[in-house]
């Protein structure tokens, strides 16, 4: 076997160092050491791992955001302002003596390894639908000691639209889904009709409960047509902004302001809008 190669599974690995990129990311961890040591900067030494959580939010969603829009040197520069967290985490847990760096990658590659056995392995699974199954079978095993539930794994700090469609991808992995869309569709008027009878009660908290089924009901109609919930509402959101805006420069030309006019009105320019 070359000096430059090592097998795993009968999978040729190359070693960390064949890899572009190695200087640079021992560079950035480095720096963010600097930045957190003695004489370092004040800011980055008095942050925690709570303390910038938000923050890390925050850029994960523009790195969404970035990629979304297709622009190429902002997406970079977006991976690398959410990598800059990644390795701040890691260095404050080193400080703490808990773990580093390099802990944290040698656990995503050893259960990259794990859970691609049909790369690094004996096994058959060769379509998406049997790799994702066999995926949920390996998690589920490691999870046993940790988890009482299938879906215990499933973060509740997710958005709501993402943690529903999450949690309902994680379900038909295991056979519990509808066949068929038109029982999906179904199953949103049956909802939709449900809520419409709790309105009518004028009961709040019925309201409320039917109104989470249908909403619940309408993510599973986006996932079974092959959509992404999160990124289908994005995007109507986006025409619903876009055409407001035309809304108010339409209102401002004419010499009026947003609020200074009734729905009446403000309905005919939208309707306009919609059919130019």
């Amino acid at each position: 076997m070359a000096r430059d190669e090592q097998k795993m599974d009968g999978q040729d690995i190359r070693p960390a160092e064949l890899f572009p990129g190695t200087a640079e990311f021992s560079r950035l961890c480095e720096l963010v050491a600097l930045l957190r040591a003695p004489g370092g900067c004040p800011w980055d030494r008095e942050q925690t791992h709570l303390s910038i959580l938000p923050q890390l939010i925050e850029e994960t969603y523009e790195v969404v955001e970035a990629a979304r829009a297709h622009d190429t040197p902002h997406f970079r520069e977006e991976l690398g302002d959410l990598l800059l967290h990644i390795v701040m985490h890691a260095e404050m847990a080193r400080e703490a003596g808990t773990f580093d760096i390099r802990e944290v990658a040698a656990g995503i590659s050893e259960k990259l390894i794990r859970r691609h056995p049909h790369v690094f392995g004996e096994s058959n699974a060769r379509d998406t639908g049997a790799v994702l199954k066999q995926w949920e079978a390996i998690k589920r095993e490691e999870k046993k000691d940790t988890h009482s539930h299938y879906l215990d794994s499933l973060p509740v700090a997710l958005p709501a639209l993402m943690r529903a469609q999450k949690a309902q991808k994680k379900a038909s992995r295991v056979n519990f889904d509808w066949e068929h869309l038109p029982e999906v569709m179904a199953k949103v008027d049956e909802e939709l009709g449900e809520t419409k009878e709790a309105m009518a009660s004028r009961n709040e908290a019925a309201v409320e409960e039917e109104m989470g089924d249908l909403l619940f009901a309408v993510v599973n109609l986006a996932r079974k047509s092959g959509l992404d919930a999160e990124s289908t509402l994005q995007k109507a959101t986006d025409k619903f902004v876009a055409r407001f805006n035309l809304m108010e420069e339409h209102l401002q030309a004419a010499g009026h302001q947003l609020g200074e006019v009734g729905l009446a009105e403000l309905d005919a320019i939208w309707n306009k809008i919609k059919t130019s």
